[in-house]
């Protein structure tokens, strides 16, 4: 399993695909795995790959060296059935003394069961946190927002696409339009419902414009509290 070389078009391509239902490379929250990947890209992936740009800002902003987890190689991250470009499948023509210095029949068991143990701890944390807070009322707001183009050949359909590849937890995109702002070019119009404490403007400011090959820069039209 793996991405295989980040480096490249298709190492990133893999990277986007995997990237499309989920936030994160593993579990709910970022930690070592997305430092990992994070570090084996070269530079940041291109606008078309919005979930793997929309990705790569957003761990842009962490001291990855904090992150929870234990990094583990590259090549155990990704999508299963993708081989890591640093493994090779052919026989090594190395001695049987070789073989037995470099096969570990017991640590990486005891590193994915760490992991596991790990994970289990996070979601269980997380489950009892949003159980403790059931009961409690969620502020929600409906926020209405204008997304400005450069000019009148921006791609509106990718732009759009870049916007709702946005997702984080208490966040949901609604309807859409294009108005009008004059000389031929157009700004799309969209609305999203938030939960207040977990997502703010300021937040969806910063993820939005950082699709800067298409966006311009964002307003809010509207906000109202639900």
């Amino acid at each position: 399993m793996g991405f295989g070389d980040l480096k490249t078009p298709s190492g990133l391509k893999l990277l986007n695909d995997f990237l499309s239902e989920r936030s994160y490379i593993e579990g709910f929250v970022p930690s070592q795995a997305d430092a990992a990947v994070f570090e084996a890209i070269s530079s940041p992936p291109p606008a078309e790959l919005c979930h793997a740009l929309r990705w790569f800002n957003h761990i842009k902003t962490y001291q990855r060296g904090s992150l929870p987890g234990v990094k583990k190689p590259l090549g155990q991250y990704g999508p299963v059935g993708v081989a890591d470009s640093t493994s090779n499948s052919a026989p090594s023509a190395v001695s049987k003394d070789d073989d037995d210095d470099d096969i570990d029949l017991f640590g990486s068991d005891e590193e994915e069961s760490a992991e596991a143990a790990r994970i289990k701890e996070e979601r269980l944390a997380e489950y009892n946190a949003k159980k403790a807070k059931k009961p409690a009322l969620i502020a929600k707001s409906s926020i209405l927002l204008d997304v400005k183009p450069w000019d009148d050949e921006t791609d509106m359909v990718k732009l759009e696409e870049c916007v709702r590849s946005i997702q984080m937890d208490g966040l949901l995109w609604g309807q859409s339009k294009l108005v009008p702002v004059g000389y031929g070019i157009k700004k799309l119009q969209i609305g999203c419902v938030v939960e207040d404490d977990k997502v703010g403007t300021d937040m969806l400011e910063e993820q939005i414009t950082a699709f800067e090959d298409y966006v311009q820069s964002m307003d809010v039209a509207a906000f109202n509290k639900i």
